[in-house]
């Protein structure tokens, strides 16, 4: 797991998206990074934000359709020693955005 401060998102709006074999969510400054399912090609879209618990659809290689799949941020954050209720209050949403 990496935390990186280069990429800016604006507003009350978190990105999600991946590169390689990383998950990436960013918001405020702050880009975590985080391992990937092992045949994640990208993420579709983001159906639900619940304070730091995601409902996505993602595309894998062994599946020609996009599948339901969740991520935990909380634990993850916990794991950077990022205080998780401070850095997700202010999030409103979240979009898949592969700029």
């Amino acid at each position: 797991m990496k935390e990186n401060s280069n990429i800016q998102s604006n507003g009350h709006e978190a990105i999600l998206s991946s590169s390689g074999n990383f998950t990436a969510f960013s918001f405020g400054g702050r880009n975590i990074r985080f391992k990937a399912p092992y045949s994640l090609e990208r993420y579709v879209d983001v159906l639900h934000w619940d304070n730091g618990y995601l409902v996505v659809l993602a595309k894998y290689r062994h599946n020609s359709q996009p599948e339901e799949e969740y991520i935990d941020l909380k634990p993850i954050l916990d794991d950077l020693y990022i205080d998780s209720a401070a850095f997700l209050e202010p999030i409103k949403s979240v979009r898949v955005d592969y700029a």
